[in-house]
């Protein structure tokens, strides 16, 4: 190297300093790149040392664990947790060619490359060995798939090589188990079905080689099933149904990259509830952000559904996700193929899918309508779809779910607003053309259905401001979408569609819609005729369906038919009779009361008319009211003869209603008792009994305080006492009425003429002595006394016990007037009692006699009598009596002993009153009797019975040359008993007595 004359390097010099520093800056660059080599290499040994070694860790412990009895959840967990840790240490490291890199020779190479395999030979090992012991614990797989789908640092293809070898090892464990039992293969399918469609060929390779063990693994599932339910007596047969080699060759391959081939052989290969786990995992993958995983998972789920949905279970809740998603922001592949997945689970699921999607807020969001339309879209799946939605109009908005009928999703309000969110369903599927020929055949069953959601809604005010009425939409939707545009104009033109919300309108609306739709001849008469027919004649259903039916039907009958209605008719009119629902019975009586002008005509009017006095004891006043009605109307029109055979049992169903609580009933069967009576006058004899069964609440309810009541009551006692030919009638008039009087003529002409009825008339007054009313108890206290006044020779001792019980209750009534009353009649009793012997035979004797001597009564209780008696007639004060001699009375007459023998003296007078044959020449006193048979004398005691006998059965009247005697019934006594009885002697007597010389003031 030279210098220079001024001591600078020469030119060469300088070229070979720049060289020099050059190659000092590389070896610089060398040394650092070494060193980072070295440090690399460090690391990546590093790092092969610490997964090593972590693996071994956890490989322990979970075989340490997997040897304990922990609980089986918190085992799996556990070992979830490690088995991930294992996860991102073994595919975390480099690759192998990397690995192979540091090696400085050959043997180092080999050595790392061993190394990096035991690494991933003890994780698979850790695998194996889980699910060698429990084959559930694959559900690890599926978590290894998605561990490996989040980061693609991850060895992905050496992921899948080692998923593959678990479930080939997994596929061959099973060949021996007599039940396997895998849960988590739905899901894993799902993953692996999205990894056989992917970019890198070697993970596709692995993943169809995956899939297909698993089937394997399904099929044994399949087969130990098909096991179980064959019979006992089937021979030995494999547990597991593998393919043949060259299958085992030839699947994998299928399924690489072949959508419907993966479709076909999961669908067709698992059981229900795995299918629909790996369903709900592909719908969950349509959220994913990669799109191209998304449309994968759509394709499946597609191409699966739409062969298998039948098999898929959950139905609702996949219905709701998607919901729920829809309303999120899903992408428009994503929201296709889920409005795609409703319509293929409406095909085999309507019932689940439909009553879902009823089950959300009203009204409708857009995303429940584009919903709908998916569920709809189909017309091969209309049927179903109307059938469900029919289903829910069944029920009644606005109700509390009291038990659960379907299986399916609630929402946590328990109110039931399903059938107003089907109206609104109807008003967007109807209108769909593939809907035109379904509508049509549902024509009867969607308008009744909508009829009643409009009398429900109406009823329950669901039409607010900011609030649509649906069901009426709806309706008038189905008109349109069936050729009845005129009947919606008209009912326009009448504003029946406005006043639909007004509930009091809701039933004059359906009589509109009927009356229009029968104007206009709607073609589906016939139908919707024999729908509601048979919609009548099933089961129990709601009293407002009924209203809602009868108005209906009613109408279109009398629009197509004449009165009388068709048989087959007129029996569900005769059961609405007697409807709970007081409005359907009200109904139905009404329409059989138009029929009145036709009664004969009808076959079974008997029937008819029972079913209308069934009505009298319903428990609603109107019903009874509008049952009364209606028979009187139809017995003014019936034929005698049919009434004749009905008229008793008609007369005892007014009876109970003479006492009702109401006064319009009261008054009515009180006056149409009368009208009864009237009508079959020539039946009289029949009626006998009902007319004494109902003769005590006729006399009683005289002091109603309901003047229509007092009114019927007169109207008809007058009837019966023209029929029983009582002189009653005067004493009904306003101007001359006196209860007491009243009471005291009836019990006259019951003694004289139907004494047999006189207990039993007490018995049924007892009754009345609990009632509630002031005016019963004390009508009850004077009828009882002058019937046991008169008729107390009937009664027993035992009878009159119970009596005088009844009475003694009411000594203590609250009102001073009763009370009063009551110890008169207690009196009355006590009276009888005291007459009565202790002998049967005496009171037999003494009840022979009350027979024969009959008393007139003065008033007893002098309740509100009139002040001037003159001209009525009882305007005498007491029995007297009038003769040529002089007028007495009974006070007078006493019992007295004549010449040793038993007689009737008045004042000083004794009397013999023979009985003989005839009464026209007689003799008595104390000379004796002439022309008497000693054989018809009667002796009782100490007491001498008198009896005339006279021809036709006429009273007769015995008068002396003294004075006059008594008025007595004519009687006739069998010889038997005149021949058990001693004679009478008598003493010789010109007395004479005589027949007409009698005059009796009253």
């Amino acid at each position: 190297m030279g210098i220079s004359s001024h001591g600078t390097p020469s030119g060469s010099t300088s070229n070979i300093i720049n060289a020099f520093d050059r190659w000092q800056q590389q070896l610089q660059q060398n040394l650092l790149v070494s060193a980072g080599i070295v440090n690399v290499i460090a690391q990546t040994a590093a790092s092969l040392w610490d997964a090593y070694s972590g693996l071994l860790s956890n490989q322990a412990m979970i075989l340490a664990m997997n040897s304990s009895f922990v609980d089986p959840l918190l085992q799996y967990e556990t070992q979830l947790k490690i088995v991930e840790s294992s996860f991102k240490m073994a595919f975390a490291i480099p690759s192998l060619d990397k690995v192979k890199e540091i090696g400085k020779n050959e043997d180092d190479q080999e050595d790392l490359e061993n190394l990096y395999r035991t690494i991933l030979n003890i994780f698979e090992d850790t695998l194996l060995i889980l699910v060698s012991k429990d084959l559930y614990k694959l559900q690890i797989l599926k978590e290894m798939a998605v561990w490996m789908s989040e980061d693609n640092l991850y060895m992905q293809e050496r992921a899948m090589v080692i998923i593959s070898r678990v479930l080939s090892f997994a596929s061959r464990k099973v060949k021996g188990y007599t039940s396997v039992d895998v849960p988590c293969l739905g899901v894993l399918a799902a993953e692996l079905s999205l990894l056989c469609s992917h970019a890198d060929p070697s993970i596709t390779q692995q993943a169809s080689l995956g899939m297909y063990h698993l089937l394997c693994i399904a099929k044994c599932q399949n087969a130990d099933i098909a096991k179980n339910e064959s019979t006992k007596y089937d021979k030995p047969r494999s547990h597991c149904f593998l393919p043949s080699a060259s299958d085992i060759e030839f699947l994998p391959k299928i399924l690489q990259r072949d959508k419907s081939k993966i479709a076909q052989s999961v669908g067709q290969t698992l059981l229900p509830g795995l299918l629909t786990d790996f369903v709900w995992s592909l719908l969950m993958r349509l959220s994913a952000p990669d799109q191209t995983t998304a449309s994968e998972a759509a394709t499946i789920l597609k191409l699966t559904l739409e062969y298998y949905a039948h098999k898929v279970t959950m139905v609702s809740k996949i219905v709701d996700v998607i919901y729920k998603q829809l309303c999120g922001n899903a992408s428009p592949i994503a929201k296709q193929a889920m409005l795609r997945v409703i319509t293929l689970l409406t095909r085999t699921s309507p019932k689940k899918v439909i009553f879902q999607l009823m089950d959300y807020p009203v009204p409708a969001d857009n995303t429940l309508m584009l919903m709908w339309q998916a569920a709809g879209s189909e017309s091969s799946v209309a049927p179903l779809v109307l059938k469900t939605i029919l289903l829910i109009l069944k029920g009644k908005p606005g109700a509390v779910e009291e038990r659960i009928t379907e299986r399916r999703h609630f929402s946590l309000d328990t109110t039931n607003m399903m059938p107003v969110a089907a109206s609104q369903a109807l008003c967007t599927l109807l209108p769909i053309g593939s809907y035109k020929k379904v509508v049509a055949q549902f024509f009867p069953q969607l308008l009744m259905a909508l009829m009643l959601q409009l009398f429900y809604a109406s009823n329950l005010r669901l039409m607010t401001e900011d609030r649509t009425f649906y069901a009426r939409d709806a309706l008038r939707v189905l008109l349109n979408c069936s050729g009845l545009q005129q009947v919606d104009i008209a009912l326009k033109r009448e504003n029946c569609w406005n006043q639909f919300s007004q509930a009091l309108f809701h039933h004059h609306g359906v009589y509109l819609v009927a009356k229009t739709l029968s104007d206009h001849n709607f073609p589906q008469f016939p139908d919707t005729l024999h729908y509601l027919y048979k919609l009548s004649m099933e089961g129990p259903r709601r009293s407002e369906d009924n209203v809602i039916t009868i108005i209906f039907l009613t109408e279109l009958l009398n629009n197509f038919f004449k009165d009388p209605f068709p048989e087959e008719f007129l029996v569900l009119f005769r059961n609405w009779v007697n409807d709970s629902d007081p409005a359907v019975s009200k109904l139905s009586l009404q329409k059989i009361a138009s029929m009145a002008p036709v009664i004969n005509e009808i076959e079974n009017v008997c029937s008819l008319l029972i079913s209308i006095l069934d009505a009298f004891l319903s428990q609603d006043k109107t019903v009874v009211i509008r049952a009364l009605m209606t028979l009187r109307r139809l017995l003014g029109k019936l034929d005698k003869v049919t009434y004749s055979s009905l008229c008793t049992r008609i007369a005892c169903s007014y009876c109970p209603l003479m006492d009702h609580s109401n006064g319009g009933i009261r008054s009515m069967a009180i006056r149409h008792f009368g009208e009864l009576l009237r009508d079959m006058s020539q039946y009289t004899w029949m009626l006998n009994d009902v007319v004494f069964g109902g003769l005590v609440p006729l006399i009683l309810f005289l002091e109603d305080t309901e003047a229509r009541v007092v009114k019927a009551c007169k109207h008809t006692l007058e009837i019966c006492a023209s029929k029983l030919k009582w002189s009653t009638s005067y004493l009904l008039k306003d101007e001359h009425y006196s209860f007491e009087l009243v009471v005291l003529n009836i019990c006259n002409n019951l003694l004289i003429s139907h004494q047999k009825y006189i207990t039993d008339l007490i018995s049924d007054t007892l009754g009345f002595l609990r009632s509630s009313r002031i005016y019963l108890r004390r009508g009850s206290v004077i009828l009882i006394g002058y019937l046991a006044k008169l008729g107390g020779h009937l009664l027993l001792r035992d009878e009159i016990e119970v009596m005088l019980e009844a009475i003694d209750r009411v000594l203590w009534d609250e009102d001073p007037v009763i009370r009063e009353f009551a110890e008169i009649t207690n009196k009355i009793f006590m009276e009888i009692a005291h007459r009565l012997t202790s002998s049967n035979i005496k009171q037999s004797f003494r009840r022979l006699f009350n027979l024969i001597y009959i008393k007139k009564l003065k008033p007893l209780y002098n309740y509100n009598l009139p002040k001037d008696l003159t001209g009525s007639p009882m305007g005498i004060k007491g029995s007297t009596y009038k003769g040529r001699n002089g007028a007495f009375g009974e006070e007078d007459l006493e019992q007295a002993n004549y010449s040793s023998l038993p007689c009737w003296k008045l004042g000083q007078q004794p009397f013999y009153l023979p009985l003989g044959p005839s009464s026209a020449s007689l003799t008595s006193g104390p000379g004796g009797f002439s022309n008497v048979d000693k054989g018809h004398q009667l002796l009782l005691q100490d007491i001498c019975i008198i009896i005339i006998i006279s021809v036709g059965g006429n009273k007769r009247l015995i008068q002396s040359h003294a004075s006059v005697f008594y008025l007595v019934a004519a009687l006739h006594f069998t010889p038997t008993l005149l021949s058990q009885l001693p004679a009478l002697q008598t003493s010789n007597s010109s007395t004479r007595c005589e027949d007409d010389n009698f005059a009796e003031i009253s």
